[in-house]
């Protein structure tokens, strides 16, 4: 019977979690006991830290994915396939973060949970998106057929990213473009960016060695049955 090889993490992989787990507090701390508080807003004021930095992951994982499938197009590689689910998956979590974090804020700035408002549309248009293509996977066996089809949407896909970047400049709404900060606020807002993209860089990385592992052990099982099937014939 084949055998399956386990698979162990580099030093540099749990390095690079340490550092990332570190940010990621670091920036937590500094939302609280750093960032003053908004003379307006008050204390909810805060949900921007979050609100940012996981938008622009949403956004991020969307190009990821975009590109890692047009990468599969060109090379018929599969990994680069297992990078765009990955991407995919968690720009998907960010998305839905998105949307939760900006109801929150909307409901204290504009009084109202949801309004139809261009961005706020735009984002949602583009969690349909993630969600559209998780369909499809689920739906196509043939890995490269999947990953064919998959990836000409994700490139699709795409041309809704700058659409939400540009909506708040190209389209009239009431969502802010780039509030005013203090130079203490810049500095916490982008701390969290910068720990919540390493984050995702971290989470799409062990996500997608998960897919590869899958993929191999699905593949040695069926190498075994195909071998214990053609010696009992």
């Amino acid at each position: 019977m084949n055998s399956i090889k386990s698979v162990h993490r580099s030093p540099g992989s749990l390095t690079g979690g340490v550092v990332t787990t570190c940010l990621v507090f670091a920036s937590v701390w500094m939302i609280f006991f750093v960032a003053p508080t908004e003379a307006t807003m008050g204390d909810v004021q805060r949900i921007v830290y979050v609100h940012v930095p996981i938008a622009w992951c949403g956004l991020a994982g969307c190009v990821a994915m975009g590109v890692s499938s047009a990468l599969f197009l060109v090379s018929r590689n599969l990994e680069w396939d297992y990078r765009s689910q990955a991407a995919g998956e968690i720009g998907w979590i960010c998305s839905t973060l998105t949307l939760a974090t900006g109801s929150a804020w909307a409901h204290e700035a504009w009084g109202t949970w949801w309004t139809w408002e261009p961005r706020l549309t735009l984002s949602l248009v583009l969690w349909i998106i993630y969600a559209g293509l998780f369909l499809v996977r689920s739906s196509i066996e043939d890995p490269y057929r999947r990953a064919r089809i998959v990836g000409v949407l994700s490139i699709i896909g795409m041309s809704d990213v700058p659409m939400v970047l540009m909506a708040t400049r190209w389209f009239r709404g009431v969502h802010p473009i780039a509030p005013e900060m203090e130079p203490r606020m810049k500095l916490v807002l982008w701390s969290s960016v910068i720990s919540f993209t390493a984050l995702f860089v971290l989470l799409a990385a062990v996500r997608r060695r998960q897919l590869e592992t899958t993929e191999r052990i699905t593949q040695l099982e069926i190498a075994d049955w195909l071998a214990s099937a053609a010696t009992q014939s």
